[in-house]
């Protein structure tokens, strides 16, 4: 008689299996799978560009085609190709941020790029200082055995962290994450706002002087070109320089030409730092492929048109933000627990469905986050990201809304499935 088989428990390491999945993943599973059935769901989760609604620049797929015509597919160099880190500087400089091609470092995204300034400063058990809702930064804290501090930002600060609520904490931290314009939240510092945690930060690093480890910035700005109406983008080295040697920036083409497939972005700030960065990246192959790197370069020489791309996109994506926040607030003055945030960056809207103790039509009360996130995607067809996916406590009735992959003619029908779904409660 065969002997039945033993099953063997697999064994990983801590950190693998502790880490947790994406709940955004999991929420735009069960939305894709509702599709997939014939159900009109209007999707605003995906922090993405549907090529259809909003393709790349033409010039950039050219180049991109080009590239491949002449053969660019063996390995870049592991810190990007000189050319690119020479068209990053000069389009960077255009924004006010001067950075040689040596204080460049070219990565396959952001995400790589974030991950190795992590593996750069952090020793396990580092204390980070960040925000939530923010994207990720509880997850590249787990990769890199960082200690996480969350900072539970305000409404009334357009969810975006003060100096008050850092100072707390300053000492016991390695490095504070920031990220403006922000993902979730689409909103983005105030000059005074940045300026007071700057100061925070240089008062921190001259009381620890130059025997104890600095206190370092990772400023996240991939959306610095994406502002609307009076909104300025402002950076930290840019309000105070002596900040140079203490800060991280993350950037990149993902989401200033919605290219987030092309995988092209780049960390930028202090060439030691960036050195160090570059030998984990180039260990774990975290370079952009070589054919895009020079797609990428040639395109950013065309300023004629990145500017004609820039203005059409971005009117684009506000037209969709203005369009469903006054929806919104339309909803809002007919006495409905609604809200949101006025557009100020990026391809996010911060909404409010403040639905707890409501019952919906066949008798069921609505209790938790969970329940108004289910509601909504069930009831009227309006799939949402909560903030507690992006770190924030479960009580919090604030979500994203993305429009990465709206249709102008439909803002309107979402919003009318959108009532008609919130007249069925009592």
């Amino acid at each position: 008689m065969a002997q039945a088989a033993t099953k063997r428990k697999l064994i990983v390491s801590e950190m693998a299996e502790t880490l947790i999945g994406s709940e955004i993943i999991k929420l735009a599973a069960e939305v894709a799978e509702k599709i997939k059935q014939g159900e009109k769901i209007f999707n605003f989760t995906i922090g993405d560009f549907d090529p259809a609604v909003f393709p790349i620049p033409a010039s950039l797929e050219n180049e991109i085609i080009k590239a491949y015509q002449l053969k660019q597919t063996n390995y870049p160099p592991a810190n990007g190709m000189l050319d690119l880190r020479k068209e990053v500087s000069n389009f960077l400089a255009e924004g006010g941020m001067h950075y040689t091609p040596e204080e460049i470092l070219i990565t396959s995204g952001g995400r790589p790029a974030i991950y190795t300034a992590y593996i750069t400063l952090i020793e396990p058990g580092d204390g980070v200082i960040f925000p939530v809702p923010s994207w990720n930064n509880n997850h590249y804290c787990h990769l890199s055995g960082a200690r996480p501090i969350m900072i539970e930002a305000k409404q009334e600060n357009n969810f975006m962290p003060v100096a008050s609520e850092i100072k707390p904490h300053i000492k016991e931290a390695t490095l504070l994450a920031l990220c403006s314009p922000q993902n979730p939240t689409g909103t983005a510092f105030t000059k005074k706002a940045l300026e007071e945690i700057c100061d925070l930060v240089l008062e921190e690093n001259e009381r620890r002087g130059s025997g104890q480890k600095p206190l370092y910035i990772l400023y996240d700005q991939m959306y610095w070109t994406l502002t609307f109406g009076s909104t300025v983008h402002y950076n930290p080295v840019s309000l105070r320089p002596a900040l140079r040697d203490y800060t991280l920036f993350v950037d990149g083409m993902s989401k200033a030409f919605a290219a987030t497939g092309l995988r092209v972005g780049w960390a930028f700030g202090p060439a030691d730092l960036i050195d160090k960065m570059k030998s984990i990246a180039s260990h774990i192959g975290a370079w952009a492929p070589k054919p895009e790197q020079v797609a990428t370069a040639n395109f950013l020489k065309l300023k004629d048109d990145i500017n004609t791309y820039m203005s059409h996109f971005k009117e684009q994506i506000h037209l969709r933000l203005t369009g469903i926040y006054e929806g919104l607030q339309q909803l809002k003055k007919d006495g409905f627990k609604v809200d949101a945030i006025t557009p100020q960056a990026a391809l996010y809207l911060t909404v409010q469905f403040d639905l707890k103790g409501k019952t919906t039509a066949d008798g069921k009360q609505i209790n938790s986050t969970e329940d108004i996130t289910s509601y909504l995607l069930n009831e009227c067809g309006i799939a949402l990201v909560p903030f507690y996916a992006f770190g924030s406590s479960h009580d919090s009735t604030w979500y994203r809304l993305s429009v990465g992959t709206c249709k102008l003619n439909e803002i309107e029908g979402s919003i009318n499935k959108l009532r008609a779904g919130l007249e069925k409660l009592s």
